[in-house]
């Protein structure tokens, strides 16, 4: 019986493992194509042939020296990386206050904050942009970053995971006479960084390739973000599909370092984010 049992574990392993290269191909594939033909002489790039004598990196060479190519770079991580700096943060704080501390209409706050999430976003552009226009902020870093520094969604999501650390921590730390910020900062963030790796993943990498506000508030060159600058860029060349493709190579790269920098911490934290109420 075991010898079956173990010989059916086996088997399914095998079939597991063999759906996770096919489907590893199939992904890595049209990225694969789209690496080689944005190395191709602009004549070659519709045959499916390929003549690696003439393969070069003369359409990177040409879209990071003739266009802004290194300030849209600049701009697209300066965002990046303080929005989400700012939703670790603040998300963090929000929900550490929703999972542990005690205060009136804590629950009506938490179910506001929930209810927000059933809002497209889109519907709040508008309002969004006329506010910030009032306030100065139109075609500004400002404008780019400071909406977008509190996510619903990861409040909710990092207050399932504090839900999740005992409770004795917390009380051994005051009784030490720790206070609530150490306690936040000393305890619980460092044992949340699996979840707080999560949060940064997606934050980060939705935020680099986000195109539909950063093409609204931004009316400088100078201030594009590198999706809004390789768009402008596809609609004055769009025939030269090599550096088309460089361009969105280039573009994809710091977000598989990103993952792959954060991939441990990732998995542990969507396996260990609890839904404990």
């Amino acid at each position: 019986m075991w010898k079956k049992e173990n010989t059916y574990g086996i088997g399914v392993k095998i079939v597991l493992y063999t759906i996770c290269i096919l489907w590893a191909l199939i992904t890595l594939v049209p990225y694969l194509i789209a690496v080689i033909t944005s190395l191709k002489p602009v004549e070659d790039v519709t045959k499916f042939s390929v003549d690696f004598g003439k393969l070069s990196f003369s359409s990177y060479k040409y879209i990071t020296t003739e266009f802004p190519f290194m300030r849209w770079l600049f701009n697209s991580f300066v965002v990046a990386v303080a929005v989400t700096a700012g939703n670790l943060l603040f998300n963090s704080m929000a929900a550490y206050a929703l999972a542990r501390l005690s205060f009136p209409f804590k629950k009506v706050v938490f179910y506001i904050i929930i209810g927000t999430m059933m809002i497209p976003g889109q519907v709040l552009l508008i309002p969004i942009y006329l506010i910030l226009n009032k306030l100065g902020w139109i075609d500004s870093y400002k404008g780019l970053i400071i909406p977008w520094l509190v996510s619903a969604f990861y409040i909710f999501f990092m207050r399932q995971y504090f839900l999740t650390i005992p409770k004795d921590l917390e009380e051994a730390a005051l009784i030490d006479g720790l206070s609530r910020f150490g306690i936040f900062f000393k305890i619980f963030l460092p044992l949340s960084l699996p979840a707080l790796a999560t949060q940064a993943i997606f934050i980060f990498v939705g935020n680099w390739n986000s195109f539909m506000w950063p093409s609204i508030i931004a009316s400088s060159e100078e201030l594009y973000t590198l999706p809004v600058g390789l768009n402008s860029f596809y609609g004055q060349y769009y025939q030269f599909w090599n550096q088309v493709l460089a361009g969105a190579i280039l573009l994809s790269l710091p977000t598989i370092i990103v993952f792959v920098a954060f991939q441990k911490y990732f998995v542990r934290g969507i396996v260990t984010t609890g839904l404990k109420e």
